[in-house]
């Protein structure tokens, strides 16, 4: 999918399931100009995986989050430093620093560009939002070497995959999951690649929103 694309469907699905507020176009966000402004950079890592729970739940796909420091969910990334030439050379490094050697073969590039988005209070940031694919044999060596990055156990206290089912009780799996703590928008944007992408049927989905909001 290209990145025009993407910010088509993006637009296109709205904020009925959580589209981060004040979104921005790349080009857009970009006028916001350092030292005013900071720009941070995090991405979505998924892979097909055609697993099952307890043989009969399918999994559907493996996507990457990860436990900081403060007790909250979100994605990795972090913020682009001056000498960073791009976008991108600024969130791989971050991803080196933060999922450790597996993450030097991601070539995270502009294709995977998402969307942005503006915060004012208590800093102001541009936040720059990625998705990308990866095999399911590249994902888990991802995790398997997650444990080297020199952030392990101190800005980064792990990584997880979201559950992308509902279990007959209507709250175990991702409803539960979203009623978690997120780090600034990262829930929304979950919820929107989720619907995006169809990583979850989107029926699915709203039933697992409205579900996650009555226990919130």
């Amino acid at each position: 999918m290209t990145a025009e694309k993407k910010q088509e469907r993006a637009a296109a699905a709205g904020c009925s399931m959580g589209e981060p507020s004040r979104a921005l176009s790349r080009e857009e966000a970009l006028r916001f100009r350092p030292p005013c402004w900071k720009h941070a950079c995090h991405i979505l890592l998924y892979a097909p995986c055609p697993g099952r729970l307890f043989g009969m739940i399918p999994l559907r796909y493996a996507v990457l989050m990860q436990m900081r420091f403060d007790g909250r969910l979100g994605f990795p990334g972090g913020f682009v430093d001056p000498q960073d030439g791009s976008l991108e050379e600024g969130l791989s490094r971050e991803l080196q620093e933060e999922l450790g050697p597996g993450a030097a073969l991601l070539q995270v590039a502009e294709n995977d560009y998402f969307n942005s988005f503006i915060s004012e209070k208590p800093r102001q940031v541009v936040a720059h939002f990625y998705v990308k694919q990866l095999s399911l044999e590249q994902l888990r060596a991802l995790e398997e070497r997650a444990t080297q990055a020199k952030d392990h156990g101190l800005e980064v206290m792990g990584l997880m995959r979201v559950p992308l089912y509902t279990l007959r009780d209507g709250v175990g799996g991702l409803p539960a999951f979203l009623s978690n703590t997120f780090i600034g928008n990262a829930r929304e944007q979950l919820i929107q690649v989720l619907e995006v992408f169809h990583l979850v049927p989107r029926e699915m989905l709203q039933k697992a929103v409205h579900a996650a909001r009555k226990m919130s």
